[in-house]
C-alpha cells in the first residue's frame, strides 16, 4: 500500500494535480512613487485586477517609494531578472528606447489637449519600439507638467546662470539641454536631491508640481516659474519574461484593464497637479507669473533646443512625427 501511495503522489506531481493548482505567478513591480500616492494606488489597483481576472493565478508585489533605487536601478534589476517591471517616466524608458523622450522636448507640447493628440498618434510607435527591446508597455499616464523650482525667484531666461540645477544621473542628454539654456547642471540621483538642496549643492530643480509636493522638495526651493517646460509622461511596463508568465488566455483582458487604469490615473493626476500649487503656496511657495512677452522668450529658448533633440536625443523620424502631430492639432484648433 505504501508503494501505491508513493506512486500516486509522484504521478499527481507529474500530471499537475491539486499541488499544481495552487501555483501562482508573482510579478515584482517597482515605483518611485510613495505608498498612498495616486501612482502607487493605480499600480495596486492593477495588481488586484490581475489577481481577479486570473482567478488568483497572478499576484503583484509592489516595491514603492524608491526602495529598489532610482529608475536606473530599476532598469538594471529588470535586466537581470530581479524585477519584472514597474512604473517609469521618460527617464527610465529612455534606457530602453529614446522614442518616448520626444514628449519631454522643451516647449514642443504646450497644452493637455495637444498632449492627448500627440500621445494618441505616438503610442503605437512607442510600444512597437519598446517591444523590439523586450519591454511590454501596459499603459501610459500623466505625471504632470514639469516646472522650474528655484531658491531665488527666476523670471527670464538670462536668470538661468544664477542657478545650480539638479539633473538626473540617468539622463545625460538633459544635462546638455539645461546647460544650453544657461543653467549650471549638477548630476545627482533622485534620492540625493533633498540633502543636496539642504547643503546648497543645488538651488534649483525641474519637477512636476505634484512631484515637488509629494517629495517635499519645494520646501527648500520655494519659487516656481509659471511656465510649463514640458509634460512628463510615464508607462507601466513589464519585461517580456514577466508578460509571458501571465497565462496567455488572460493577457488580453489584463492589458485592457491596465489601459483603463492608466486612463483613470491620468485624469486624477491632472486634477491633483493643478491643486498642488495651492497646497504648496500655503506652505510658502511663491509663484512667479510672467507676461506674454516673457513667455515668448521662454518658448524661443525651448525651441532653440530642438536641433539638439532631433537626431541626437530622439530619432529623427520620431521627432518629426510628434512635431507633425502638434502642428496638425494647432491647425485644426487655431
Amino acid at each position: 500500500m505504501r508503494l501505491y501511495a508513493a506512486l500516486f503522489v509522484l504521478m499527481t506531481a507529474l500530471i499537475g494535480g491539486p499541488a499544481a493548482a495552487d501555483a501562482k505567478v508573482t510579478l515584482k513591480l517597482a515605483t518611485l512613487a510613495p505608498e498612498g500616492s495616486t501612482w502607487w494606488k493605480s499600480l495596486r489597483t492593477l495588481g488586484d485586477e490581475w489577481t481577479r481576472i486570473t482567478d488568483g493565478e497572478v499576484e503583484v508585489k509592489i516595491y514603492a517609494g524608491g526602495v529598489v533605487g532610482n529608475e536606473t536601478a530599476m532598469v538594471r534589476k529588470m535586466n537581470i531578472g530581479q524585477l519584472h517591471g514597474g512604473q517609469m517616466t521618460n527617464i527610465g524608458l529612455n534606457m530602453y528606447d529614446r522614442g518616448p523622450q520626444v514628449i519631454q522636448t522643451p516647449m514642443l507640447i504646450r497644452t493637455n489637449e495637444e498632449l492627448d493628440h500627440v500621445m494618441a498618434g505616438m503610442i503605437p510607435t512607442f510600444e512597437a519600439r519598446l517591444e523590439e527591446k523586450g519591454i511590454i508597455a501596459l499603459n501610459w499616464g500623466d505625471a504632470g507638467w514639469v516646472h522650474l523650482f528655484t531658491g531665488e525667484p527666476m523670471k527670464v531666461p538670462s536668470d538661468a546662470g544664477n542657478f545650480k540645477i539638479y539633473t538626473y544621473d540617468g539622463d545625460p542628454e538633459a544635462v546638455k539641454l539645461f546647460e544650453a539654456v544657461g543653467f549650471n547642471s549638477v548630476v545627482l540621483s533622485s534620492t540625493d536631491v533633498l540633502p543636496s538642496l539642504q547643503s546648497g549643492l543645488i538651488n534649483a530643480f525641474p519637477s512636476t508640481r505634484l512631484g515637488a509636493l509629494a517629495l517635499q522638495w519645494f520646501a527648500l526651493s520655494k519659487n516656481m516659474l509659471d511656465v510649463p517646460w514640458a509634460p512628463l509622461v510615464g508607462a507601466t511596463v513589464l519585461t517580456e519574461a514577466g508578460w509571458t508568465a501571465i497565462p496567455e488566455e488572460h493577457r488580453a483582458e489584463c492589458k485592457a484593464a491596465a489601459v483603463r487604469i492608466g486612463g483613470e490615473m491620468s485624469s486624477t493626476i491632472r486634477k491633483q497637479d493643478g491643486k498642488a500649487v495651492g497646497v504648496m503656496e500655503k506652505y510658502g511657495l511663491s509663484v512667479t507669473q510672467v507676461d506674454d512677452a516673457t513667455r515668448a522668450q521662454w518658448n524661443t529658448v525651448g525651441e532653440g533646443t530642438w536641433p539638439s533633440v532631433r537626431g541626437k536625443i530622439v530619432p529623427e523620424d520620431v521627432f518629426d512625427k510628434a512635431r507633425g502631430l502638434v502642428e496638425e492639432y494647432r491647425a485644426a484648433n487655431p
